[in-house]
């Protein structure tokens, strides 16, 4: 395959772009581009490399199809590319899914360790010159059960890291065999039985159908009441509001959310008057990929 000029769509390291350079490659970097823009632009490239905010959907495919040959995405998931029209049109789609699997992890094994002990809310009350030290009585994760949604490479870091903290770790992954989450120290289980044993929920699956709004407010009614959920996989994957609505009532005591769906991603703050005085930690940027 003979690639000779790439269109940079999104943000990338500029190593990265050195690389492209170094080896006779012509690198045109636009970023930010519309559907209707990409129409035009993307039919004059070899090779598109995007992360996660550009959308290569079969509308652009189609129209590039016959001259552009791959779309790179810089980094893990590829919900935003339309894999079905790229093989239609014969155009290759490429990952690189040890990019931030690491990066993830310990960004994950914070939130859980974080979430108990009210850290943030902790320092914001001393950065308003408050003492509050009674008001943030946690507790401890030792003993606690984790509950893995999606074992890969990032839900399995997770796990070594966590059961070195002494939690009892039970996970879900419909390709993993109950050998191969036994070899990891981790009691492999159905949904159905993971809801109401797990005192934490971390999701670590891509946005497919199957996962969309996969925690809703069914599931966090089977949960534990005072149950945590972590996310910093896809947006969509949480239902947002069933999210708010179970931090209201009480029957989710936290949660780390790194990812949202784009038209809620503000639900949190119009509704923070709502929920302010619950142990809830929100991150509103994707930490997870930014090392």
């Amino acid at each position: 395959m003979q690639i000779s000029r790439v269109l940079i769509a999104d943000d990338i390291e500029k190593e990265c772009v050195d690389i492209l350079k170094n080896n006779g490659i012509e690198v045109t970097i636009k970023t930010k581009q519309k559907e209707e823009e990409l129409l035009e632009t993307l039919p004059q490239f070899d090779a598109v490399i995007v992360r996660s905010a550009t959308k290569i959907t079969d509308k652009l495919l189609r129209a590039a199809e016959g001259k552009l040959k791959m779309v790179g995405r810089a980094g893990t998931g590829v919900d935003n590319i339309d894999v079905g029209a790229a093989t239609q049109t014969k155009t290759l789609v490429m990952n690189t899914p040890q990019a931030n699997s690491r990066s993830a992890a310990e960004l994950t094994c914070t939130l859980i360790v974080s979430l108990p002990r009210y850290v943030p809310q902790a320092v914001a009350t001393m950065r308003d010159g408050k003492w509050e030290r009674k008001a943030f009585m946690g507790e401890e994760i030792f003993g606690r059960t984790l509950a893995i949604i999606g074992l890969g490479r990032i839900g399995l870091e997770v796990a070594t890291r966590m059961q070195a903290f002494g939690m009892r770790v039970i996970g879900y992954d419909p390709i993993v065999s109950k050998q191969q989450a036994a070899e990891k120290n981790i009691e492999l289980l159905s949904l159905d039985e993971i809801w109401p044993q797990a005192d934490y929920i971390t999701v670590h699956v891509p946005l497919i159908k199957q996962t969309e709004n996969l925690i809703n407010k069914e599931v966090l009614g089977k949960c534990k009441k005072g149950v945590r959920i972590v996310n910093v996989a896809r947006g969509g994957i949480v239902n947002e509001e069933d999210l708010v609505e179970a931090l209201n009532s009480g029957q989710a005591a936290g949660a780390a959310i790194d990812v949202f769906v784009e038209v809620n991603r503000r639900i949190f703050w119009r509704r923070k008057t709502e929920f302010q005085n619950r142990p809830i930690f929100m991150i509103f940027r994707d930490l997870r990929t930014s090392t």
